[in-house]
């Protein structure tokens, strides 16, 4: 069930991801459309309090069957079929410095879908920063400047700050949906967060 939060801060609706959470890619395919204007931030999700671990599976066959369930919403949300990168999971933590230098150069919206079918239509491991560069590259970010910019104490603060503000706003895993007065949790609410933030307004 998608877990939700409220708060009375007055921060402005915004889509929270993770690049390497495979519903989160799920999720970013169709925000777009669903979710006009709001803002992407980028998080690590694994400093997030119930973030999903898709190495906590208890065998096997548990995982398989939640792979499987990813593949069959990929095919019925009109997906390319979905690649598992090797290794998956994935350490994101070089992909997200690079998503959050991206957002700082207002490319975050650009970067982050070019990195996702990296990782989920292309199988490719975002571990792997020539991975990373080939995302970065589609959107016209230097390699060079990238790799540089993911050094930056500023970007490594920045990538801290708002994964900070998404646990002050009770983001618990992602993708997530901050609609202004509470947060959506889960790839499919995303018409329940959107229905939200009509009504917020």
């Amino acid at each position: 069930m998608p877990q939700m939060a409220g708060s009375s801060t007055a921060e402005p609706p915004a889509f929270f991801f993770d690049l390497a959470s495979p519903a989160a890619y799920l999720a970013a395919e169709r925000a777009l459309q669903v979710l006009p204007g709001v803002e992407w931030v980028p998080v690590l999700a694994r400093e997030l309090l119930g973030a999903e671990s898709f190495e906590a599976f208890r065998c096997a066959e548990e995982r398989d069957i939640v792979l499987a369930g990813m593949e069959r919403a990929a095919a019925a949300y009109g997906l390319q079929p979905l690649r598992w990168p090797d290794p998956f999971p994935f350490d994101s933590l070089f992909a997200m410095r690079v998503a959050t230098y991206a957002k700082q150069i207002g490319r975050t919206v650009a970067f982050a879908q070019a990195a996702f079918r990296q990782a989920y239509a292309g199988g490719r491991s975002l571990a792997d920063p020539d991975h990373v560069a080939i995302a970065a590259a589609a959107c016209e970010m230097h390699p060079a400047a990238v790799v540089k910019a993911a050094d930056l104490r500023g970007v490594q603060q920045a990538l801290r700050d708002a994964t900070a503000r998404a646990v002050a706003l009770g983001v618990r895993d992602v993708p997530a949906v901050w609609t202004g007065q509470l947060v959506v949790h889960g790839e499919a609410q995303l018409e329940r967060a959107a229905d939200e933030l009509v009504a917020a307004i």
